[in-house]
């Protein structure tokens, strides 16, 4: 249990990677707000804590401001898959940029410290590997996937803004690909789409011919990478890398997965799309000294508590 019980704003609380947060916070003994406007969050991630005294769950889009009393503030709310934030990038992009000022404005406010949750969408297609936190990107201002890259990009440049503007307690993590239970089940991510065919019975969609790497962290890893990140001091303010450095072609993972769920599936190759990176993979050396953070959880063992979460939801869903 922590000694000093905090109130803590989770922005985007409902979703995968926050509401694995909240519960992880209400754990250590603190109060903890979710706000979401369930555009890609969902309720059920939460159910279980709606009936704890600590948890409280609010619907707002971070758009609009937001008043209230807080120590901490996680801004996690954004559409994080290429579906969700491309069906409306005006509103990601509105969401990335004003959703900053909006809780940067709060943190000013009530002297709270903030943490941004980034993305390594931000280093583009890297011409350089694994990516380190000073590479500064090839990123394509105008192409499909933008809103987010560019919208995440617009948010850093705020918040170092206000750190040197203001003085605001600030705190940017890049995360890299992560996986585990409550991925939204359509979120077209590659871990949950081949989960869900492979499953299903169906053939995993390959994009490209395979060959282009991703490297994947487990949930629980990259919560903890967050809350070391927000416990350091305040000349601590990243960005850091949070994500797994071992690297798996997308063709290795496919074949992975089949063989964990016993699936029948065969693989289908479909174009590559625009501006998919060909490789991502963190360099982790930041957080390993600033944090003595490193992820614990192997690929197959998360892995199969995601294949065991996406098999209960799709008993429920039939």
């Amino acid at each position: 249990m922590s000694l000093v019980r905090k109130r803590i704003l989770v922005t985007g609380g409902s979703g995968f990677l926050g509401s694995h947060l909240c519960e992880r916070l209400i754990g250590m003994g603190h109060n903890v707000l979710c706000v979401d406007n369930y555009f890609t969050g969902r309720k059920d991630n939460i159910k279980h804590l709606l009936d704890n005294s600590q948890f409280e769950a609010l619907r707002h889009d971070v758009t609009f401001p937001l008043y209230v009393e807080v120590d901490e503030i996680y801004n996690l709310a954004c559409p994080a898959s290429p579906i969700h934030y491309q069906f409306d990038p005006v509103q990601t992009t509105k969401t990335s940029v004003i959703g900053a000022i909006n809780m940067l404005g709060l943190a000013k406010r009530v002297k709270a410290k903030v943490l941004q949750a980034s993305t390594s969408e931000v280093y583009g297609d890297p011409t350089v590997h694994p990516q380190t936190e000073d590479y500064r990107g090839n990123v394509n201002p105008l192409g499909p996937r933008a809103c987010y890259d560019e919208g995440k990009r617009a948010a850093e440049t705020l918040f170092f803004d206000y750190y040197r503007q203001h003085r605001t307690r600030i705190k940017v993590v890049r995360i890299f690909n992560t996986y585990g239970p409550r991925m939204h089940p359509n979120d077209g991510r590659v871990v949950s789409n081949f989960i869900v065919q492979a499953l299903q019975g169906e053939p995993l969609t390959l994009y490209g011919d395979g060959s282009q790497t991703r490297s994947f962290c487990f949930v629980d890893d990259l919560v903890e990478g967050f809350i070391r990140l927000m416990g350091t001091d305040d000349s601590v303010t990243g960005p850091v890398n949070i994500g797994n450095p071992h690297e798996i072609t997308v063709s290795e993972l496919a074949h992975t997965i089949i063989r964990m769920t016993g699936s029948n599936s065969v693989i289908r190759y479909l174009p590559l799309p625009q501006d998919d990176p060909t490789q991502r993979c963190p360099d982790i050396t930041l957080a390993r000294s600033l944090l003595d953070w490193e992820p614990k959880v192997e690929l197959e063992v998360g892995l199969g508590r995601t294949i065991d979460y996406f098999k209960k939801l799709l008993a429920e869903t039939r």
